[in-house]
């Protein structure tokens, strides 16, 4: 049986540290990222269970976002959202693109709308009224 403290920090799984780190809300949603090819360490594909070690570098892709971030810190607890942000240091590289992404998704959203649906009883009146019946 292997001993609780420092040398059981030094190894945290991956989808622990996923879940610990806020990327996940659970760490079968992490487990099903990690199998889905969704997460990266040190540019490789990796299992679910790899061991982390501290200046490990993550990149995670979420939806059409993606982060890359620098392990600084492992936790297998999961903390408040403050105490999970010091576990990793994200690229401005990273910043960057996903403000980019993040702001072209706003603007083609914004062309794309779709239209209201069916007329609500006061446009069908003026409708009606345009057309000269009232």
């Amino acid at each position: 049986m292997r001993e609780i403290g420092q040398d059981a920090e030094a190894e945290v799984r991956l989808d622990k540290w996923l879940w610990a780190a806020r990327f996940f809300k659970t760490r079968s949603l992490a487990a099903e990222a990690i199998a889905g090819g969704k997460v990266q360490v040190n540019g490789e594909r990796a299992k679910r269970a790899r061991h982390l070690q501290v200046g490990d570098e993550i990149r995670v892709r979420l939806g059409p976002y993606e982060h890359s971030v620098t392990v600084r810190a492992l936790s297998a607890r999961r903390g408040p959202a403050a105490g999970a942000a010091e576990l990793y240091e994200e690229r401005p590289e990273s910043v960057a693109a996903r403000e980019a992404m993040a702001l072209q998704l706003k603007s083609l959203h914004a062309a794309f709308v779709p239209e209201k649906g069916r007329p609500t009883k006061r446009d069908r009146r003026e409708i009606e009224r345009l057309k000269g019946r009232r």
